[in-house]
C-alpha cells in the first residue's frame, strides 16, 4: 500500500477537478464565482489556477481562465496542428459581451489547425461592409464569420450583401430570416436569448413574484429575442405581460438617473417586485440607485441581469442569466471548418445555444436572522 495522502492534498485535487470540470463544461470561468461554489477564497481559486496552467490543463486569463489554446507536453513545447484554413471574423466591439465568443473562436481554431483573422466594426452597417470587403479583398480568408448589424432599414439589404459572398459565411450572435434570396441559405449560430429570458422569469415566479418588469436596451440586436422570451413566459405562467419598459438606462447616458427614477416609479405605480434588466451596467445602475433611494435588494425590488460580464461586481452581486458566449464562437468554427471541409453536400445548419441562469444575491430572499 502506498503512503496516504493528507486530508488536505486530497481536498486541493478534488477542488481543482471541480475547477475542471466548471471550466469543460463552460468553456471559460471567472475568480469571482468559482469562489462561493467551491467554498474558498478567491485567493485560493487563484493559486488553484496559477498550479492547473503550469500544467497547461488551463489559460490564465485576466479575472478567470479558460480552455488551452494549445495542445501538449508542456506549455514551452506545445503541439499545434498546421493551419489549414483562414477565417475571417468581424465582431462589432472588442471589448464588452464579444472577448469571450473571441476566446471561444480561437481556442477552436488552434485545436483545429484553423487561423483567425478578426476585425473590429462599431455597430454600423457601413463599418460592417467595409471590414468584410477588406477581407474579401486581401484573398486571405476562405471563410467569415460575421456579425453585422441588423436593426437597421437596410438589414435585408445586408444580408443579401453577405449571403452572395464569395466565400461561406456564418452568422455568430445574429439570425437570418428563414429563407434567403441568396445563392445558399445563411447559417448561424447564436445564444438562445428567449430561453434565457424565460429561465430568470420562471426563477422569481418560483419566488413568488407575480408583477415583474422588463426593462430592455434600445437598440440592441438582442432585445427582440428577449421580448419574445417575456412574452411566452408570461403567457405560460398567466402573468401581465404589459410591463416592459424600452429604455435604455446606461451609466454614461445623459439624464440616466431621471431615467432610472421613471422605471422605479412606474414599478411602484404598477406594483411590480421583480425585474429584469439587459445589461449589466444598466441593471447595476438600477441597483445602485435603490441603495440611494432606500430601496433594499431583493427584500423590497429583486433583480436579475441579463448578460453577466460585471453582474457579480454589483451590490448586492446580481443574479444574471449568463450567454454561452465562449461556446458560441468555438462551435462557430467548428460549423465553418466542417463547410470548408465537406463543401456544399453539408446541410445547411442553425444553432441555438441555451444559456445559463446564475441565481446570487439580488433575486432570492434573505434568510431570516
Amino acid at each position: 500500500m502506498g503512503v496516504p495522502m493528507p486530508a488536505d492534498r486530497m481536498f486541493n485535487l478534488q477542488r481543482r477537478e471541480r475547477l475542471l470540470e466548471e471550466l469543460r463544461r463552460h468553456g471559460s470561468v471567472r475568480v469571482a464565482d468559482l469562489a462561493p461554489l467551491l467554498g474558498v477564497s478567491e485567493l485560493t481559486v487563484r493559486r488553484d489556477i496559477a498550479a492547473l496552467a503550469e500544467s497547461n490543463l488551463l489559460t490564465r486569463v485576466h479575472g478567470g481562465a479558460t480552455l488551452p489554446t494549445q495542445l501538449g507536453p508542456a506549455p514551452r513545447r506545445p503541439r499545434v496542428a498546421p493551419t489549414r484554413f483562414t477565417i475571417g471574423m468581424v465582431v462589432p466591439s472588442l471589448d464588452y459581451y464579444w472577448p469571450q465568443i473571441v476566446t471561444g473562436a480561437r481556442s477552436a481554431a488552434a485545436s483545429l489547425g484553423v487561423h483567425i483573422q478578426l476585425r473590429g466594426s462599431s455597430y454600423d452597417p457601413t463599418e460592417d461592409r467595409r471590414q468584410i470587403t477588406r477581407l474579401i479583398d486581401a484573398q486571405q480568408v476562405q471563410g467569415l464569420l460575421l456579425a453585422p448589424s441588423l436593426d437597421t432599414d437596410g438589414a435585408a439589404d445586408m444580408i443579401s450583401w453577405i449571403g452572395n459572398l464569395p466565400v461561406p459565411t456564418i452568422l455568430v450572435e445574429r439570425q437570418a430570416p428563414r429563407w434567403t434570396p441568396t445563392l445558399r441559405q445563411l447559417e448561424w449560430v447564436r445564444s438562445d436569448h428567449a430561453l434565457g429570458l424565460e429561465m430568470a422569469v420562471r426563477h422569481l415566479h418560483e419566488h413568488g413574484h407575480r408583477r415583474i418588469g422588463l426593462v430592455l436596451s434600445k437598440g440592441s440586436p438582442t432585445s427582440a429575442h428577449l421580448a419574445q422570451g417575456w412574452a411566452l413566459a408570461c403567457a405560460d405562467l398567466g402573468l401581465p405581460a404589459d410591463l416592459v419598459i424600452r429604455e435604455a438606462v446606461a451609466l454614461d447616458s445623459p439624464g440616466h438617473r431621471e431615467i432610472i427614477g421613471d422605471v422605479l416609479r412606474r414599478c411602484r405605480r404598477e406594483g411590480v417586485t421583480a425585474l429584469i434588466v439587459h445589461g449589466d451596467p444598466d441593471a447595476m445602475s438600477v441597483a445602485q440607485y435603490c441603495a440611494e433611494q432606500g430601496v433594499p435588494i431583493p427584500d423590497q425590488l429583486a433583480l436579475v441581469s441579463y448578460d453577466d460580464e460585471v453582474a457579480h461586481l454589483a451590490e448586492p452581486a446580481l443574479s444574471s442569466v449568463r450567454p454561452p458566449k465562449n461556446q458560441v464562437g468555438r462551435v462557430a468554427v467548428e460549423l465553418m471548418v466542417a463547410r470548408l471541409v465537406e463543401g456544399r453536400r453539408r446541410p445547411v445548419q442553425r444553432v441555438l445555444i441555451t444559456p445559463e441562469l446564475v441565481i446570487r444575491d439580488s433575486s432570492t430572499p434573505r434568510p431570516p436572522r
